[in-house]
């Protein structure tokens, strides 16, 4: 892992902290000891390493979009391709690490919040593979739009408990299972699925997700010689970013660019832009301190996205460090712009990227054309949106999907 972006006295240039209950003390002060020996022990990594192997199909390839590139006449155009790992997205890097602490610390449940459900199925999965019971907390508005991960949650062995309060996404699910660790500290792990939270969380799941960037800078440089001109990656609490961004933290003539949800557009607070808009400002909430889409009384203003995964509040404080000092440059693509780049991207390559991918596809199809072809651009590849067949044909408004849909309904009425 970078040293440049391990956390000082757990802040990241004033952004991040551990503001906790005092209860949760003894809680994170142990996990904090059993992550750093982990770090400082070399056959640690290693297992790591073996297991996202045998087990992940790590590593994920880099694929040349040769056809979009074509389309689109500018730099040539690389995916890295996370929707190939076990459970069909990045999340696997972070909880599969996460596991293995969990097992050194000889805990015996695992909790998590999920959004779009990829961190769930990824918790699940790590839990039935390592035997340890496992609650997932998910918003009651996200149950409703991502029943099938739901269901093979359920099928994992977990118990997905939908959070009724607030807004009832991601954020809610977070402040839950907060809750449930505070009151189950001594036999519980809280699997926290991206780069928030109280530290060391940020730092943590960065260091296991930074599997993505050694991947990826070593793959572009044996594919094609050179470093990538930008490098594109969507953006919600900033996990599968923080993964690919941190290959390239040390070469300044890369740029960095992090593609927030703009849902109905950043001038409508219909959004989840909290660096790419003006509606943010920095608080502090869950336990961190970083931006906050929140108003003038510092309450949280509700969120929109057509992408359940990046439906989110607040954003990882090592990106708003980025973003202060301008390591990184933050775009957000609307709605619409995501459902057009997903459909280009099916029919012109034969990929389905998630809808939380898709964002990052959006900015760099904007962008793509004004480089040289003798430039190559990457784009991190985050989740794959097969799976996601449901929330995908409703944002594609297909007749003959919702006529399915209907007909499927009416047979269970009738059963």
């Amino acid at each position: 892992m970078t040293e440049s972006i391990r956390a000082q006295a757990g802040y990241f240039e004033g952004y991040g902290g551990a503001f906790i209950p005092e209860v949760l003390h003894a809680t994170f002060e142990e996990l904090k000891v059993a992550f750093e020996a982990a770090r400082q022990d070399s056959s640690f990594w290693h297992e790591y390493a073996e297991l996202m192997s045998t087990y992940s199909c790590r590593p994920t390839p880099l694929t040349f979009a040769e056809n979009l590139t074509a389309h689109f006449g500018g730099a040539r155009i690389y995916i890295k391709r996370e929707d190939l790992n076990h459970t069909g997205a990045h999340k696997a890097n972070n909880v599969m690490g996460q596991g293995l602490l969990v097992k050194r610390m000889g805990k015996k449940r695992v909790i998590a919040e999920t959004g779009a459900g990829q961190h769930g199925v990824a918790t699940a999965t790590m839990a039935a593979k390592f035997g340890f019971a496992c609650t997932i907390y998910m918003g009651e508005l996200d149950v409703e739009r991502q029943r099938p991960n739901v269901f093979w949650m359920e099928r994992l062995g977990a118990t997905v408990v939908p959070v009724k309060d607030g807004s009832r996404t991601l954020k809610d699910a977070i402040n839950e299972a907060f809750r449930d660790w505070v009151s189950n500290m001594d036999d519980t792990h809280y699997v926290l699925g991206t780069a928030c939270g109280p530290h060391p969380f940020p730092e943590m799941v960065t260091y296991f997700q930074s599997i993505i960037g050694q991947e990826a800078r070593r793959q572009v440089l044996d594919r094609t010689g050179q470093l990538p001109k930008r490098v594109y990656a969507c953006v919600g609490g900033g996990s599968n970013a923080m993964g690919v961004f941190s290959g390239f933290l040390d070469d300044p003539a890369v740029e960095l660019v992090g593609v927030e949800a703009g849902g109905d557009g950043v001038t409508t607070r219909r959004h989840a832009a909290r660096l790419a808009s003006k509606d943010a400002a920095v608080g502090v909430a869950q336990g961190y301190k970083t931006y906050f889409l929140q108003n003038e009384d510092g309450q949280m203003n509700e969120t929109h996205s057509v992408a359940a995964g990046l439906d989110y509040v607040g954003v990882s404080p090592i990106l708003s460090h980025f973003h202060d000092t301008k390591r990184a440059r933050f775009e957000a693509a609307t709605d619409a712009e995501v459902v057009e780049a997903l459909k280009l991207t099916i029919r012109k390559e034969g990929l389905i990227p998630a809808l939380e991918s898709s964002h990052a596809f959006a900015q760099a199809f904007k962008e793509v054309g004004t480089l040289s072809p003798s430039d190559c651009i990457l784009i991190n590849q985050s989740g794959r949106g097969d799976k996601d067949i449901f929330t995908i044909a409703d944002a594609f408004k297909d007749p003959l999907w919702e006529a399915f849909i209907q007909k499927k309904a009416e047979g269970y009425r009738r059963a």
